[in-house]
């Protein structure tokens, strides 16, 4: 006569344990795949210009890091690098797009105007707000320059090439020889910048900056070395990507003019200028400094920051 084995409680038990480690165990494997198949997707290759035979059009950008969005405007960071070795370069482009020009703004250090007053960048932007900020033209350095910052006059002094940015969000290269503040408030001037060269201009990339005459800044390099970088551009009115370059470590040698105005030609840009660099060169987001300044994460005062 055959016996049944009937199951015990503790049986029951026993198999109730079994399966749950089973369970368990799928989740971990799965979690696992998941997470390496992110990986692997944001660490994709995408070439910055195809067409370009410059040594940045090989950068590998990391898929989005930083990301903010609100009704008026919305940014997004990414962290790029090129070469390898001593020739390697760590730069970042921030793509900022805005349903109005105003929400572009200047701040001075210890918010006051005038010579000789300095702050980190991380500071000012602190200080005003800031979700994303980059260091200005260090306008506090020179007597010269047209300065119209938020739509407000306070220097009338030509001396070169600028840059001024419309109420309507536009941007454009300028001689500022040719004509007066106040002319480029009544056309309707929201921020003017005086530092330069002029990077990109009505789509072209510019050269020669080896014969660009430009103010020398205290603990800068000759102006096409390669060095830190900082600089604005537009791709349509609205539409601006800040890049910040790294340089002067050995994370990061930094870029020559040439470099850095293919890179802002690569992205699109119709426009782009060249803001004050070397140790100067800050990129802040969300309360964090992103860049590496001066090569070894220590910010430089500065007496102006563009923000968002």
């Amino acid at each position: 006569m055959s016996t049944v084995k009937q199951s015990t409680p503790r049986a029951n038990k026993k198999q109730g344990k079994k399966t749950a480690f089973i369970g368990i165990t799928f989740v971990l494997v799965i979690t696992l795949l998941l997470l390496a198949n992110r990986y692997l997707v944001e660490h994709v290759q995408i070439a910055a210009g195809a067409t370009s035979s410059n040594a940045v059009a090989d950068a590998t950008y990391a898929a989005d890091q930083w990301n903010y969005a609100s009704d008026s405007k919305t940014i997004s960071i990414k962290e790029a690098t090129s070469g390898n070795g001593q020739n390697k370069v760590t730069y970042y482009v921030a793509d900022v797009t805005v349903d109005d020009a105003s929400i572009l703004q200047s701040a001075f250090a210890k918010n006051e105007y005038g010579t000789n007053i300095i702050e980190t960048t991380s500071q000012i932007a602190a200080d005003h707000n800031a979700v994303l900020a980059v260091n200005g033209d260090y306008y506090g350095f020179r007597d010269n320059g047209i300065l119209i910052r938020n739509g407000q006059i306070y220097r009338d002094s030509p001396a070169r090439t600028g840059l001024k940015i419309y109420q309507d969000g536009s941007m454009e290269i300028y001689n500022e020889t040719t004509t007066s503040a106040q002319e480029l408030l009544n056309e309707g001037v929201w921020q003017t910048l005086s530092f330069g060269p002029a990077l990109v201009v009505d789509g072209q990339v510019q050269s020669n900056f080896d014969d660009v005459s430009i103010d020398k800044n205290f603990g800068n390099r000759t102006i096409e070395n390669s060095n830190p970088r900082t600089g604005i551009g537009m791709i349509a009115p609205n539409h601006y990507v800040f890049v910040v370059v790294d340089g002067r470590s050995s994370e990061s040698q930094g870029m020559t003019l040439s470099q850095f105005a293919q890179v802002f030609a690569d992205l699109g840009c119709t426009e782009a200028y060249n803001l004050d660099g070397g140790g100067s060169s800050t990129m802040y987001f969300m309360g964090k400094v992103v860049n590496n300044p001066q090569g070894k994460n220590q910010e430089r005062g500065t007496s102006d920051i563009i923000y968002v």
